[in-house]
């Protein structure tokens, strides 16, 4: 089915582009949205007897998106939740949840605009992107965590608590296994005892005898 893009549509055209689609993305998506309109002979000409009207629409929304999107990109939005030991969600972190949580902080953003590809099962910092407008994309980091203590701190460090924890304990691993290695090689290697010098000297005292006893015979 063929449209005609109203605006930017990514990975397929820019405004005024006529271009091929399946006609249920096209149906359900692009023409409801109002991004696209059916390419007939007759919207064809309207289209471009108001191309004009179009992109001045178009570099009005995205003059205002870049406004906010100055104030909006590297924003955290918080996200609490309950999490077992390994930091798996009891649940998940869906496109819908982190637009809510924009909306809390004062930002007008719908579950529409989040580039989310699936949802978030565990806790710690997630980059998120959020299409203010098809050529105006800012990045947030969802911060998911099981306390708001966590979460300051998860913001603080920059680093997921479970990942730090994870990392503590691999270092603690690795040094005890480091010290029972050595444990192990001690014994399977005992070192001799330290003879006591006056022995040794002995030893040596006898040794040099036999030499010249040798000799003499």
């Amino acid at each position: 089915m063929e449209v005609i893009l109203l605006e930017r549509v990514e990975k397929l055209g820019l405004m005024g582009d006529v271009v091929n689609v399946k006609p249920g993305y096209a149906r359900n998506y692009l023409l409801p949205k109002n991004k696209a309109i059916s390419a007939t002979a007759t919207n064809k000409e309207q289209f471009e007897n108001k191309r004009n009207e179009y992109e001045a629409t178009n570099l009005e929304t995205k003059n205002e998106a870049e406004n906010i999107g100055k104030k909006l990109d590297g924003n955290h939005v918080t996200m609490v939740r309950q999490a077992g030991e390994n930091g798996s969600l009891y649940g998940s972190v869906s496109a819908r949840d982190v637009a809510d949580g924009l909306v809390e902080i004062g930002y007008n953003v719908n579950r529409i605009q989040i580039s989310l590809e699936r949802p978030i099962k565990t806790v710690g910092l997630h980059p998120i992107k959020v299409a203010l407008h098809p050529e105006v994309v800012v990045t947030v980091t969802a911060n998911v965590a099981r306390s708001e203590d966590e979460a300051k701190l998860q913001e603080k460090t920059g680093e997921a608590i479970i990942a730090a924890e994870s990392e503590t304990e691999n270092l603690v691993t690795a040094v005890l296994a480091e010290a029972d290695a050595r444990e192990t090689t001690q014994k399977q290697n005992p070192q001799d005892e330290q003879k006591d010098p006056e022995e040794d000297l002995e030893e040596k005292s006898e040794e040099t005898t036999d030499i010249d006893i040798t000799l003499e015979n």
